[in-house]
């Protein structure tokens, strides 16, 4: 599962989003985000191979996509990560007057390492030990699933392309990364082992002297 955009929007003012591939869903999501309401909710719009997901509240809305329809609990612990560090910035009074993109400069890098964590191995094991996401995403079960098309007029559905290019260049820069970190910590562990080895080996050594010389005086070398 991958998640490859996100943003933050009042309705559908954009006040900062970011992908990490190309493809013309910011259109796509243009078009949904005049379909959401402002009320508080969440929901998953399933669009062809892709998913919207979204948590709406006090009139903000957090939306993510990712490529995966049957998995909703990694992007909806995104999603409520993404709105608690929004909220904690800017507080829930800026964003209801912001024009777009006001945001965009200082938030678009936290949604990028919020997802690069999220699209990780590790946030899978580490959800249940963030205690505030846990809490928020115990419903997830039963959030509403539906076909973009029951909300769309006809001819609004734009074809979502994606750049499955730069997907697999992510992809293949993660697991770079990946063994990377994992050869560095065999080199540690090796060097650790080694260095134990050797200290051991020169204590025994060091010892087997000090009962051949007849004590720490070296009293039997020194007569020599």
């Amino acid at each position: 599962m991958t998640i490859v955009y996100a943003l933050v929007s009042r309705q559908k003012t954009v006040l900062a989003e970011y992908t990490a591939t190309s493809g013309n869903f910011p259109t796509v999501t243009r078009v949904l985000l005049s379909k959401i309401p402002a009320t508080d909710g969440k929901m998953t719009y399933v669009y062809d191979e892709h998913v919207f997901h979204y948590v709406v509240e006090s009139g903000i809305c957090y939306l993510c996509m990712s490529d995966e329809t049957n998995k909703h609990r990694i992007p909806y612990a995104f999603l409520h990560d993404m709105k608690d560090r929004f909220i904690a910035h800017y507080g829930l009074d800026l964003p209801q007057k912001a024009i777009a993109f006001t945001m965009n400069e200082e938030f678009a890098p936290v949604i990028r390492q919020r997802m690069d964590f999220y699209n990780s191995d590790e946030a899978d094991m580490s959800i249940d030990n963030i205690g505030s996401v846990k809490a928020q995403i115990e419903d997830v079960k039963d959030v509403m699933v539906e076909n973009i098309e029951k909300v769309l007029e006809r001819g609004e559905k734009i074809e979502l392309l994606v750049d499955k290019t730069d997907r697999l260049n992510q992809q293949a820069y993660r697991f770079e990364s990946s063994s990377k970190k994992l050869s560095r910590a065999l080199w540690w562990k090796k060097a650790r082992v080694f260095a134990f080895v050797t200290i051991f080996v020169v204590m025994v050594i060091f010892f087997i002297v000090v009962g051949a010389c007849g004590g720490f005086s070296f009293s039997r070398c020194k007569s020599r």
